[in-house]
């Protein structure tokens, strides 16, 4: 019953704005809501980071990326083939990765995500114009000339 409680208290119109970033991160950079979510979550809202884990999951659980797939999709942009493979493993990763996040206790937890984050942002960083781009520029040339559309 706390979750419901902590709804009323909170104001929807905040969450929406959430919901409306991690959206636009999402259909900008194509990750995952919860890169945006569970941060804002804890951070701003104050919840435990396994709640916000949880509720994020929730936020994700619905379709919501259905209209920025469709203009990546229409501007040749998406594999609906490999997309469908990794969504398959992201269930079964979900499900795993959920029994082990709730086995830990919630300082092991923060820092585990946070060293996850700089982890990719280190990558991010460090790849930008390197070997990482020159490969991400192959994958998308053979994507456009039919080569990756259909089968990854």
């Amino acid at each position: 019953m706390q979750v419901w409680n902590n709804l009323v208290v909170m104001p929807a119109i905040a969450l929406v704005l959430v919901g409306i970033v991690a959206g636009i991160a999402g259909g900008l950079f194509g990750i995952g809501g919860g890169i945006i979510i569970v941060p804002v979550l804890v951070l701003l809202f104050g919840y435990a980071q396994k709640m916000a884990q949880g509720t994020s999951l929730v936020a994700l659980l619905m379709p919501v990326g259905i209209l920025g797939l469709a203009n990546y999709y229409k501007a040749g942009q998406a594999n609906l083939v490999a997309g469908t493979w990794i969504a398959l493993g992201f269930i079964c990763g979900a499900f795993f990765g959920s029994k082990i996040a709730l086995g830990l206790d919630e300082v092991t937890m923060k820092r585990t995500f946070a060293v996850f984050l700089a982890c990719v942002a280190l990558y991010m960083w460090f790849s930008a114009g390197g070997l990482a781009t020159s490969k991400a520029s192959e994958v998308s040339s053979r994507a456009q000339s039919g080569g990756a559309t259909e089968n990854g």
